[in-house]
């Protein structure tokens, strides 16, 4: 007669599964909140009672029919802790009469094979993965639980949410307070070779438009050379409507014309003039500080 399963452990294995379920399908632990996930966790604990119960009187009447040496084999199998009852399943090694009873009748250049039970721990978890299995299928195909797409969907959504509260939080720069740093460079190079670069040419060494890297300019409006781009980038140029308005038009946010005005003024400033730069237009500009 094989010793059973305690009830602690039935409850335990129940909870978890329970768990697995419910947050497969409402997809986060809200549910540890909601009376039904409790309801559902007490109706299961009274079964488990109750099968354990009728287990109880079972065990009983087949312990009644025991020899005397099969019911001491039985009380003291019983009495030993569960866990190490378990330990003891899974690296318990058969003596020479036990492999006798499980051998089975073939083998192959000398190796026998014997008929061991597998181990309740590898049944267990074998049972387990298919239920689970079933469950998560279940759950793919009737929810938004573990698919890609909804989950980009929502987490793009709450990006768009926080990037919202982030602009109301921190307006956009402004040719009033938009300052010059270097950590800007790089994400202004990325606008620049997207918006200016058709007529700036790579690097800003010109071609439809003036060469940005010498120090020659057309428009000159403001003291400073970066507050100079970014007026130019945001009003567009009042010399050449081929340089329009990108602030104003809403093709570029003050972030984006800050970035620009970074990199323009770290080619202009930073970096030696383009070796093939076009011809310079306009007359020398002479920029503060």
């Amino acid at each position: 007669m094989k010793k059973r399963t305690p009830v602690y452990i039935s409850i335990i294995i129940i909870l978890v599964i329970l768990m697995i379920a419910y947050n497969m399908f409402v997809q986060d632990f809200s549910f540890l909140s909601s009376p039904y996930f409790w309801i559902t966790v007490a109706i299961m604990c009274i079964l488990a009672f109750i099968q354990h119960s009728l287990g109880d009187l079972i065990e009983n009447q087949k312990f009644q029919k025991l020899s005397e040496e099969d019911k001491a084999k039985y009380i003291e199998e019983k009495n030993k802790p569960y866990f190490k009852g378990l330990y003891d399943s899974a690296v318990k090694k058969q003596s020479s009469t036990e492999e006798k009873d499980i051998l089975i009748d073939h083998g192959f250049d000398g190796i026998m094979e014997l008929d061991n039970q597998l181990p309740k721990w590898w049944l267990g978890l074998f049972y387990f993965g298919v239920v689970f299995c079933i469950v998560y299928m279940a759950t793919y195909w009737t929810t938004d639980f573990a698919n890609p797409v909804s989950e980009y969907n929502a987490e793009n959504k709450e990006a768009a949410i926080v990037h919202a509260q982030w602009l109301i939080d921190t307006p956009p720069p402004t040719i009033d307070n938009a300052e010059y740093s270097a950590d800007n460079i790089e994400a202004g190079k990325e606008v620049f070779n997207a918006i200016c670069i058709t007529c700036h040419m790579a690097g800003g060494a010109g071609g439809i438009g003036p060469n940005l890297t010498d120090n020659y300019w057309i428009n000159q409006p403001e003291k400073t050379l970066f507050k100079n781009v970014f007026n130019m980038v945001e009003n567009g140029s009042p010399n050449n409507p081929a340089m329009r308005a990108f602030g104003k038009t809403g093709e570029l946010s003050g972030f984006d014309i800050q970035n620009v005005a970074a990199y323009v003024y770290h080619i202009n400033q930073e970096q030696a003039p383009a070796p093939n730069g076009a011809a310079p237009q306009g007359t020398v500009a002479k920029w503060e500080k």
